[in-house]
């Protein structure tokens, strides 16, 4: 009976331990990330998640919902919207449908560069900062995926190669929709976590992205070229509602934005990194270059600035387009 007794209370006690060291945070916050685990980006959000426990003392932490299991970008903003996920990492597609003009950062054949990308983003981040604040959301760091190029099943050298291919359109992308058009491809409109499975079916015949999302993705293992051009910066960011940010109390409110740029900061040089590293991997593989030349480019470079001033008052205000080619101008310079 004694021996008994002593067991049962070892147990007890074992389970009131096990019950402390699991117990939730006070304030958890739902993240979630289109990029599957084991991605550049849900590493960042889980060392983001380690030192916001250690530096809170345990009382904030992320529980992070990674690999598209809470739907599209779509799906994630109107779970947020309802209190279901409070926070999220987006690409410039979802921070388009809360801040359109966000858009303007990723206009075809706009940047030449990184170093044009941080002056003309440097200067214009506040100012979306507050229309994301008007629209219900803090941006806790700015981030992106990256420099994009097309992946393809036929080699792409040229405006006529592009033409009767069916790319790859993330679906609801007014951007990517009004490129197509004035470029001949034919656009299959898809949410990101369909466009693995379209590709084995030859539903689509490209994709368009960063070379480290194409490998994070395994989208490199269904496609044979890749165009050796960029076409555009993907940008991208880390929001969470007002309302969820409103329920910490100050010092975690703090806490959770200086981490957020500490970690959004980080991200944009390891992205940037493992970009070259992607591509090396991508040959590695098989996946063979296609050069385009200076006369192609120039086409592209000339259809691409013909798109701009048609989403000009729709996407992002007409003088907020001139501004950005002021600032590019003023960098060129």
């Amino acid at each position: 009976m004694r021996s008994y007794l002593r067991s049962l209370t070892l147990a007890f006690f074992g389970l009131a331990l096990s019950a402390a060291t699991v117990q939730a945070a006070e304030f958890e916050i739902k993240l979630s990330v289109l990029a599957p685990e084991g991605s550049t980006w849900v590493k960042e959000m889980e060392a983001m998640n380690q030192e916001l426990q250690a530096q809170s003392g345990g009382r904030l932490a992320l529980k992070i919902y990674a690999g598209g299991v809470s739907g599209d970008e779509r799906d994630v903003l109107r779970k947020m919207r309802i209190g279901q996920v409070h926070a999220a990492a987006f690409t410039g597609v979802g921070l388009g449908q809360i801040v359109p003009s966000v858009r303007v950062l990723e206009l075809p054949m706009l940047f030449r560069n990184y170093q044009e990308v941080d002056y003309v983003k440097g200067k214009l981040q506040p100012e979306f900062e507050k229309q994301f604040d008007a629209n219900g959301f803090i941006m806790l760091g700015w981030a992106e995926a990256g420099f994009v190029n097309i992946y393809s099943n036929k080699p792409i050298a040229n405006k006529e190669d592009m033409k009767g291919v069916k790319m790859w359109a993330w679906e609801g992308d007014p951007l990517v929709k009004a490129m197509f058009e004035t470029l001949g491809i034919v656009p299959i409109p898809l949410a990101l976590p369909d466009v693995l499975t379209s590709l084995q079916t030859n539903l689509i015949d490209g994709v368009y992205g960063p070379p480290l999302a194409v490998v994070a993705l395994q989208w490199f293992t269904k496609v044979k070229y890749f165009t050796d051009v960029n076409l555009a910066n993907s940008t991208g960011g880390l929001l969470i509602t007002k309302a969820q940010f409103a329920k910490l109390p100050p010092d975690l409110q703090a806490l959770l934005k200086t981490t957020g740029q500490k970690y959004g900061q980080s991200l944009v040089q390891k992205i940037r990194a493992e970009n070259a590293s992607a591509l090396a991997t991508l040959k590695k593989n098989g996946i063979q270059a296609v050069a385009v030349d200076p006369k192609a480019k120039e086409e592209m470079i000339q259809l691409s600035e013909a798109v701009y001033p048609k989403l000009a008052g729709n996407l992002y205000p007409a003088a907020l387009l001139e501004k950005v080619k002021t600032l590019i101008a003023e960098v060129r310079k």
